[in-house]
């Protein structure tokens, strides 16, 4: 579909059932792949970003049986490396794949090349090779240096302290994390400057624990992974819903009065995007709360916010749509990482707001938006972003006709998106 016209909305209510999240089910996947053991994954995203991370393990030797009609999956784990030693993979823009196979590849003794879609070009990765390179493994820059595609070799790992930046994608100290038991752990891992996204730090280390890896941290600034680690398979999980995706309809409740209610995560959640609730509760929404539940509503006008985002980057973007209907500027801050995402997020964002006829002014980690009086019919462009397309939807509920083109690429987190967003909406 090239595109996709969303009439006016007058308002939005009902309940979802939220897909699997992405950043659990990759993660739950790769473990489960270098544990001992078998493992039952129940509630497993169905999305193209899955896709590529199921088949870069098949690829690998490991054995995934996925049910037909079903989110489970069944995954016989390895125990340690990879079986196959020699193989090229593909992995799109699948960050939460690519990212932490290189560090899995790289610790596994064998040859490999990694290569992704001309924005996964585009996005660095040196400070995840720099740090492989510090345990003695062998990564080289196959095209520009800095970027994929990667070509790793056998390297001679050894056991000790890396250093690594935190400020640039949280997806690289995941990766090394996640796959130092490869190596049998006792390395420790020191963070220079700031962190960022440490919720997603969070799930990560919640998993490893599932499966039998307690990582030792001190603050935000110190990783060890204790020595003779090794992942068991807890037998059976259950990934959470997604709570990125669960932004966009509690936005949706308090723009357009609602009651939206999501299911599938809430106070319980592991995930650091339900926080995104307490953002809209600032902004003059009201908020609801259960174990796997939230509900929003909206009760009268918004009002804008200036806040940091540091830690949830990903529902932020939602926040930067929301403030189109908020009386006053709404200021997005620490928002570095965005630059270095599927697209330059704060690029593409002031641009597409801009043409709904908002004011945006952008430095190298911060979004302003000032709302206009009045919402102007656009066409959206969406970079091949999942997140753009699915945030900016939300301006049809402003009473314009808002086109979005390549709505597809929402396929890579949540295939259904656009069929329950306009299954809540009433027209009057």
């Amino acid at each position: 579909m090239d595109f996709l016209d969303l009439p006016p909305m007058a308002r939005v209510a009902g309940t979802v059932r939220l897909p699997g999240s992405k950043s659990i089910s990759n993660r739950t996947l790769l473990l489960a792949a270098i544990a001992s053991g078998t493992t039952q994954i129940r509630g497993l995203l169905d999305a193209d970003d899955i896709d590529l991370m199921l088949e870069a393990l098949r690829v690998l030797g490991v054995q995934i049986d996925r049910r037909p009609d079903t989110d489970r999956v069944e995954v016989r784990g390895a125990g340690g490396a990879f079986p196959v030693k020699r193989a090229s993979l593909f992995l799109g823009n699948a960050g939460t794949a690519f990212r932490p196979l290189t560090a899995a590849l790289a610790l596994s003794k064998g040859e490999y090349v990694l290569d992704g879609a001309p924005r996964m070009r585009e996005r660095p990765i040196r400070d995840l090779v720099d740090a492989l390179r510090t345990l003695g493994a062998d990564v080289r820059y196959s095209g520009a240096d800095g970027f994929p595609p990667l070509a790793i070799r056998q390297g001679m790992i050894r056991v000790g302290n890396v250093t690594m930046r935190g400020d640039v994608s949280s997806q690289f100290l995941t990766a090394i994390l996640m796959a130092l038991p490869i190596s049998g752990g006792g390395a420790t891992i020191e963070i220079a400057g700031e962190l960022i996204s440490k919720p997603y730090i969070d799930i990560t280390l919640k998993l490893m624990q599932r499966f039998g890896v307690a990582v030792e941290r001190d603050e935000w600034k110190r990783f060890r992974v204790p020595v003779h680690s090794g992942y068991v398979s807890p037998g059976t999980i259950v990934v959470e819903g997604d709570a990125s995706s669960a932004s966009y309809f509690l936005a949706a409740g308090a723009i357009a009065g609602g009651p939206v209610r999501v299911q599938g995560v809430g106070r319980d959640s592991t995930q650091g995007d339900v926080a995104f609730a307490d953002t809209l509760a600032a902004m003059g929404a009201q908020v609801s709360a259960g174990g796997d539940w939230i509900e929003v509503g909206g009760s009268g006008q918004l009002k804008g916010i200036d806040a940091d985002f540091n830690a949830i980057p990903d529902a932020a973007m939602t926040a930067a749509t929301t403030a189109l209907f908020a009386e006053g500027p709404t200021t997005l801050r620490n928002i570095g990482s965005w630059r270095v995402k599927e697209t330059d997020r704060i690029a593409a964002m002031a641009n597409e707001l801009g043409k709904l006829g908002a004011v945006c002014e952008q430095g190298p980690d911060w979004l302003r938006v000032v709302p206009p009086r009045r919402l102007s019919a656009a066409t959206i462009d969406t970079y091949d972003d999942h997140r753009i397309a699915m945030s900016l939807s939300l301006a049809a509920l402003g009473g314009v006709t808002v086109r979005i083109n390549n709505p597809d690429c929402v396929r890579k987190t949540f295939p259904d998106y656009f069929v329950e967003f306009q299954r809540l909406a009433r027209r009057s």
